[in-house]
């Protein structure tokens, strides 16, 4: 499946009317980089997303997780704001991982735009390297049409999760590190370890060393090495439904079925404390 553009391929559409270009890039620990980053230099014609004020919706204290997922109608008013409709061919970047260019892929992908949605591979750092231009100019587009009717068929509430995880027919991945997953280490969150049944799928493994993701048969096999192959279906989840999407857009990559997300993730089930929480390895040996 081709959801992703190389800088190259990128830079030959630049100037077609009919691509935008978005920026997502954005760090935990500062949260105010990304737009910064994007004032001083980005692609040209890019626009930008803001993880926290655009592809979030406000946090409620003890109930949702730290990046609950987006009132529809405000993520597709903040779309056409920017210029953006459900017509356009989308190309989305940040200069990590692609971590935060994924969640807006399947925020996309919720409000049923399924074709013309990419990730820049390598992202804003591979761009930089090939040598393409940059600039500080912000583009100003005139306002857009987006239409959308959500799949929610994509995603699945923490009841529905809870309700599962014991079942032989679905396997359970989370994209954190192995080190919160087993609850070693645990910098973000105030309850260590992980969802009972789950399976240790890094989001990092999806990519080489140059940050640029790898092949389809390379992600094959480290999918249907953690036993995606041999369930009925797949949820996904990771810290707060951000870094999943990176795992659903890899298997999308390799070819599998389509996961579901558990957009509330780890922050949304630790906070209730009658859920239960587990911190023995899941890892699938092979």
């Amino acid at each position: 499946m081709s959801l992703l553009l190389s800088t190259f391929e990128l830079n030959a559409c630049l100037n077609d009317t009919n691509t935008r270009v978005v920026d997502c890039r954005f760090t935990l620990d500062d949260p105010d980089y990304g737009l910064a980053a994007y004032q001083q230099s980005h692609i040209p014609g890019a626009v930008f997303l803001d993880l926290n004020k655009d592809l979030s919706a406000p946090v409620v204290p003890g109930v949702t997780g730290r990046h609950p997922l987006p009132h529809p109608n405000q993520l597709a008013a903040k779309l056409e704001s920017l210029g953006i409709s459900s017509q356009h061919k989308i190309v989305i970047y940040d200069d990590a991982d692609s971590a935060k260019a994924a969640r807006l892929w399947w925020l996309l992908l919720w409000l049923g735009k399924s074709k013309d949605v990419y990730l820049l591979d390598g992202g804003y750092q591979a761009w930089m390297n090939d040598g393409f231009e940059c600039t500080s100019v912000q583009p100003e587009y005139p306002a857009a049409q987006f239409d959308f009717e959500c799949n929610n068929a994509l995603k699945v509430e923490v009841d529905e999760v809870l309700s599962k995880i014991s079942s032989e027919q679905i396997i359970v991945l989370d994209a954190r590190s192995y080190s919160r997953f087993t609850g070693e280490k645990e910098p973000i969150d105030p309850v260590a370890g992980h969802i009972p049944g789950a399976v240790c799928c890094p989001y990092t493994e999806n990519l080489d060393q140059s940050a640029k993701f790898k092949s389809s048969g390379e992600l094959l096999e480290r999918f249907q090495y953690l036993g995606v192959k041999e369930v009925s279906n797949c949820i996904c989840y990771c810290g707060s439904g951000v870094t999943a999407c990176h795992n659903i857009f890899s298997m999308q990559l390799a070819g599998l079925p389509m996961p579901k997300l558990y957009a509330g993730s780890w922050s949304e089930w630790i906070t209730n404390p009658q859920r239960p929480v587990s911190k023995q390895d899941a890892m699938i040996s092979g």
